[in-house]
């Protein structure tokens, strides 16, 4: 955490962010991102780049009850880069988690991937900003 100019220690979303990620490939199936999201109890997965020139894809829980469950595809019939999200906006780990709300408010995110030089280094959500960053001031 770093002083800011008001006097009050800027939060980075590195530390906040998830750095437990799932990351999977394009060609999986609904069926078994589902698998993997239960498994984990996560509620999104990062879609690996292709090669060095491509962009990471998202995938939220909400994306497979929009494009699958509502319109009564069969999740072991379609592949997750059907319904992804790509190109993401993606947050650096140095950004300030008010600066990172903002930005989410804007775009009406919830979540983002966390990228550091190219690499994909975390996931941050409001829920972690909000629990592990301003709550973690806050005593009983």
């Amino acid at each position: 955490m770093i002083d800011n100019p008001s006097g009050r220690k800027a939060i980075r979303v590195s530390d906040v962010m998830k750095r437990k990620f799932d990351l999977i490939d394009g060609l999986t199936t609904v069926s078994d991102a589902l698998r993997m999201m239960k498994h984990q109890e996560n509620k999104s997965l990062v879609i690996d780049k292709r090669h060095k020139g491509d962009e990471y894809g998202f995938l939220l829980i909400s994306d497979i009850a929009r494009h699958v469950l509502a319109k009564d595809h069969a999740p072991d019939r379609v592949s997750v880069y059907e319904i992804m999200a790509k190109p993401v906006i993606t947050v650096e780990p140095g950004m300030d988690i008010r600066y990172c709300a903002r930005l989410f408010e804007r775009f009406n995110l919830s979540r983002a991937p966390v990228v550091d030089n190219g690499e994909l280094v975390g996931i941050v959500s409001f829920t972690d900003m909000v629990l592990k960053g301003i709550c973690a001031d806050i005593t009983e």
